[in-house]
């Protein structure tokens, strides 16, 4: 007497697992298309302080955000002037150094630093 042949159960299962799509998933709109940032977001009351004619101090945004004195450094290039490419200047005050966004041209590094993440 032979035993009739049968599939391994492993063998369907993983078969069955092949054929089964999940649905697929409709992606979000890319980043660029959005705004910078929210009205109540840590970056956009940044940016509401260094566009006030009176600047703002490291250690005023470091009690706006609760960020240590690095992270703000880093916000400051990395964000400002180099993902956003606003112009970025910083002067040497009474109250210590004050860092305000400049109207006008853009920081003179950012098209070629668009370029390079394209």
């Amino acid at each position: 007497m032979t035993k009739p042949k049968t599939k391994p159960k492993a063998a369907t299962r993983s078969t069955a697992r092949k054929t089964a799509k999940p649905p697929s998933r409709k992606r979000s709109a890319p980043a660029s298309s959005r705004s910078a940032a929210g009205p109540y977001t840590k970056n956009a009351r940044i940016i509401a302080m260094l566009r006030m004619p009176t600047g703002a101090t490291i250690a005023a945004i470091m009690t706006a955000t609760d960020w240590q004195q690095h992270s703000v450094r880093g916000f400051l290039a990395g964000v400002i002037r180099k993902r956003l490419g606003l112009n970025l200047v910083s002067e040497q005050t009474d109250k210590g150094r004050v860092y305000r966004i400049k109207d006008g041209k853009t920081s003179p590094a950012a098209p070629d630093r668009a370029k390079q993440a394209a």
